[in-house]
Formats: C-alpha cells, sequence, structure tokens
C-alpha cells in the first residue's frame, strides 16, 4: 500500500507542476466520455418519452394502416371505407372502430396562417378511443357528424399561434382549403413532435363526414384506430379483425400494429441509430488516447535523467513502467471523471424539457472504457521509460 501511495504521489506532484498540459491532455478522453454519455442518455430518455406517449393512448388498442405505409396514405396500396369500419365494429371485444383519413395543411384567421398542420378526419369515437379531452368548449358529437356541420377542434399549439391562446378560440373561425369552420374545442396539451414530425397538440380534427366536401371527397379510409374492451381478449381480437380483412384485401396489403409493436420497431431502429452515433462519439475516445500517448512520450523524454536516478538508487523496471501506466490511467480517469459531471450537468438542463436520465451502467462503462484506454495507451511509453539504461539516462543532457 505505501508504494502504492509513493508512485501516486509522485504522480500527483508532476500533474501539479504542469497543470495546462494535464488538462490539454485529458480534454480527449472529456469529449469522448461526455459524446458517449450524453448519447445513451438522450436515447434512454426517448425511449422513456415514447412508451410514456403510448401510455397515454391506453394499452387496448390496435391500429389499423395501408400494408408499407405509415403515413396516412400516401402512396398505399390499398384505402379502406365505411364497410370496414362496420364490419369490424361487430367483432366481440371491440368497443370502438374509428376511420382515419389525415393531411397536412394550413388554417387561416384573420390573414394569419400557420403552415404544416396535420388536419384528421375522423369520428367522434376517436376521442376516447386515444384518451383526449377538450380542456376548452366541446368535443364535436356524432350529430355535428351526421349534419356534417363546419366545427372543428384544434390542439392548443394551433390555437396559440392563430389566436394567441387557446382561451379565446372557441366561437372563432378558421379558413382550411376555403372553407370557413368554427372552433368548438381545443384539446388538453399532449406533447410530442419527436425528431421534426407532426405534433399532436398541432393536429386538428374536424367530423369524417364533414371531412368528405372539404379534404375527403372520394371517401376513403387511410387508417383505422380499434379500442378494445379489455387486454386478456386483444389477441383474439386481432386474429378476427385479420380474418374479416381478408376477405376484401390481400395479406400483404394491410397491417395491424399494437401499441408494443410501435414501440418495439421504434426502439430497434433508434438502437442501430444510437450503436452508430456511440461508435463515432468513441473515435474522440481513441484520438484522446493517441494524445495522452503522446503526452507522455514527451513526459519519458523530459524525465530521462530523473528515470535514470531512479534506477541508480535500486528502482526497478517494473517500478518505472508501473508509475508511467498509473500516471496514464489517472489522466484518462480525469478527463472520464470531467465527462460524466459535465454530462450530468447537461442532462439536469435537458431534463427541464425532455426526460433524459443518466444511469449506472452508462457511468460505470464510460470510467471502464477510459481507464482501459489509459493502460493500453500508456503501454508503449511506460515501457521505453523501463527499458532505459540507468547509466545512459543519468549521463542524458
Amino acid at each position: 500500500m505505501n508504494y502504492f501511495l509513493f508512485i501516486l504521489r509522485s504522480s500527483l506532484e508532476d500533474f501539479a507542476r504542469n497543470k495546462l498540459r494535464t488538462m490539454l491532455t485529458s480534454l480527449g478522453i472529456l469529449i469522448g466520455v461526455l459524446s458517449v454519455v450524453l448519447l445513451i442518455s438522450l436515447g434512454l430518455g426517448l425511449k422513456k418519452y415514447i412508451q410514456g406517449q403510448f401510455d397515454s393512448l391506453g394499452a387496448n388498442l390496435l391500429f389499423i394502416i395501408p400494408g408499407g405505409s405509415t403515413q396516412g396514405g400516401a402512396g398505399s396500396t390499398i384505402a379502406f371505407d365505411e364497410r370496414d369500419i362496420a364490419r369490424l365494429k361487430r367483432i366481440k371485444g371491440v368497443v370502438y372502430s374509428v376511420p382515419l383519413a389525415t393531411v397536412n395543411t394550413s388554417a387561416t384567421f384573420a390573414g394569419k396562417e400557420e403552415k404544416n398542420l396535420t388536419l384528421v378526419s375522423t369520428t367522434n369515437e376517436f376521442f376516447p378511443t386515444r384518451n383526449i379531452k377538450a380542456e376548452y368548449g366541446r368535443i364535436f358529437t356524432k350529430q355535428d357528424a351526421d349534419k356534417r356541420a363546419k366545427v372543428i377542434v384544434i390542439g392548443p399549439k394551433v390555437a396559440e399561434k392563430l389566436f394567441g391562446s387557446p382561451e379565446i378560440a372557441i366561437g372563432q373561425k378558421i379558413t382550411i382549403r376555403e372553407q370557413k369552420l368554427k372552433v368548438i374545442g381545443v384539446t388538453e396539451k399532449k406533447g410530442g413532435g419527436i425528431g421534426g414530425g407532426p405534433d399532436i397538440d398541432s393536429y386538428m380534427y374536424i367530423p369524417n363526414k364533414t371531412g368528405y366536401s372539404i379534404v375527403n371527397p372520394d371517401r376513403k379510409i387511410f387508417g383505422m384506430n380499434l379500442k378494445i374492451s379489455n387486454a386478456d381478449v386483444l389477441p383474439a381480437v386481432k386474429r378476427e379483425v385479420k380474418k374479416e380483412l381478408e376477405k376484401r384485401y390481400d395479406t400483404d396489403t394491410f397491417q395491424i400494429l399494437e401499441p408494443t409493436d410501435i414501440i418495439s420497431l421504434i426502439n430497434s431502429i433508434f438502437g442501430v441509430l444510437n450503436g452508430v452515433l456511440i461508435a463515432i462519439a468513441c473515435i474522440s475516445l481513441v484520438v484522446g488516447g493517441i494524445g495522452i500517448m503522446n503526452i507522455m512520450y514527451v513526459t519519458v523524454s523530459e524525465r530521462i535523467k530523473e528515470i535514470g536516478i531512479r534506477r541508480a538508487i535500486g528502482a526497478r523496471k517494473n517500478d518505472i513502467l508501473y508509475q508511467f501506466l498509473l500516471e496514464s490511467t489517472i489522466l484518462s480517469l480525469f478527463g472520464g471523471t470531467l465527462g460524466i459531471i459535465l454530462a450530468f450537468l447537461i442532462v439536469l438542463a435537458i431534463n427541464i424539457v425532455f426526460p433524459a436520465y443518466i444511469d449506472a451502467t452508462s457511468v460505470i462503462v464510460a470510467l471502464s472504457v477510459s481507464s482501459i484506454i489509459g493502460i493500453v495507451f500508456g503501454v508503449f511509453p511506460a515501457k521505453k521509460a523501463a527499458d532505459l539504461s540507468p547509466m545512459e539516462a543519468i549521463r542524458y543532457e
């Protein structure tokens, strides 16, 4: 123990004499560890966020979409119709069978236009199916749809952009595709918009029959949501839905997805992407390791006479080897620790708007990797120092 403490104290004294060089040498490791830990934290946060979004929908759902498309029918091989809605609603265990037709459009109020909004043409059953409630005003009803009433329910972000605040949106009229629609409700804030995609708070909803004269003259349905009575019957209902749809469509022209299927798909895609990004971030760790190796070679050159004197008074080759290995490892751990501390601070700031978090595994991995880098890249300069001849080292100028 005394031997180790002596080596450690000697190393720390050398670092204290060269503070700036110590910081610059550790910088590469700091950046690498920071990048790796942040990417893992953002990945964990994204998974948590997606899970939370689907949990808010409820577990007992089935999403039916045309095969090979998740973009509301764009480029799809088939489109459903009202007969499919009626047939699926008769299946035992199905509480709601909800049609969806979505388009990207703009909305105008008092000359102010907002673009890239998602307009959903659906029935009043969509809202209880997706656990969406009105914070102001009301949701449209079946009677609104039957009368083809020109009414609209909008998300809170649409209300803020067009009217300044959701409270004053009720009763106002907005223009969509040259049709004036009365705002009767503003939905509760849900959040969303990961990856730059559409944000559910920027959605607008109109009755499906009203949509026939505005955005869906062909009366086609590009997706269906089914609310199932309970999770126990969901597998059986899924089989019945598949059997019913196969009476009209080929199996490979539609997909029946559960929330868990979508989560698994997103997680698998992000897992590959995150792996690639972490691999790229690890390049900075390697660069940092090379920086440590170069500095340790310089340190060996500067301390040749010291090495010679220590060897002359009894230090063994292994003593010199351990000394320089320990110094390179400390440099790596120092940079790694600073990187983790900085990552914690950044994650705390991000956590205000996004549920990123650091788990113990990422910290352990980061510190382990930084230690290994210090050992691996410190071996060659340490061996060079240990192999120096005592007499030649003492005579070195």
